[in-house]
């Protein structure tokens, strides 16, 4: 076979190839863009009705999906709530890390970083859509359900408190804090930056930036009292940090 029939051949198998490979990569597109709009739709559905209360059906009209459509992506009403936890929580996870990465790293101005940085973590991540509708969830379905939580338990809280911890313990190593027990360091941590928003985040209510200073400064001073070094503990009270978020 001369070359030139190659090349003929070769240019008419991807010609017929091409079309099959663009439906494909529509196709995929498409499922993707139906898989997301049914995941959203659960969420506002399970969020407004429980998952006892939620049904196929109207979570299908949400959608502006077919009943059976949402059954060819998932078996059933527990595996679609299932994936709506894990979607929020993946969002959220994301968001969680991001913000620890400004986790402050130096003794400078320590309690102004460790405000600001504690006004990030409640915006961001506990009073934020994902943190709200995760913990309606919880408090509402998780004594009902608990197995439908249980990669919540897995990949949710633990992750926030072990890298909290290791960011302590870096912060400890070069000096600036005085600390035996990181996990109840950042345990403690986390319960004092809630503790004057704990009652509004329960009504559903969102904290101004006022609020999220104000309950930030509190409790970063109430826990510098308890593992700062004396010179982090006294003097004037240092500028808070500037707040990205």
């Amino acid at each position: 076979m001369s070359k030139t029939s190659r090349r003929l051949i070769f240019a008419l198998m991807k010609e017929r190839m091409t079309p099959a490979v663009r439906m494909t990569g529509h196709t995929q597109r498409g499922q993707c863009a139906k898989r997301m709009s049914i995941l959203d739709a659960a969420a506002d559905v399970f969020c407004r009705q429980g998952f006892a209360g939620a049904s196929i059906d109207e979570i299908a009209a949400v959608a502006c999906v077919s009943r059976q459509t949402i059954y060819n992506h998932y078996r059933e009403k527990e595996t679609l709530f299932v994936a709506v936890v894990e979607d929020v929580m993946n969002r959220a996870n994301a968001m969680l890390f991001s913000v620890l990465s400004t986790f402050p790293d130096r003794a400078d101005n320590l309690e102004g970083e460790l405000t600001a940085f504690a006004v990030r973590l409640n915006k961001n991540c506990i009073c934020n859509h994902d943190g709200k509708f995760l913990r309606k969830l919880v408090q509402t379905e998780g004594e009902r359900y608990p197995h439908l939580f249980e990669s919540w338990r897995q990949q949710g809280p633990g992750k926030l408190i072990t890298a909290l911890s290791a960011l302590l313990a870096r912060l400890a190593h070069k000096g600036a804090l005085a600390i035996d027990d990181f996990d109840v360091a950042a345990r403690q941590f986390v319960a004092l930056g809630n503790a004057d928003l704990q009652m509004m985040i329960l009504l559903g209510g969102t904290p101004t930036d006022e609020e999220l200073e104000k309950a930030a400064r509190n409790a970063v001073r109430t826990f510098l009292k308890a593992y700062g070094r004396p010179e982090e503990t006294t003097g004037h009270p240092p500028q808070l940090a500037a707040i990205s978020g």
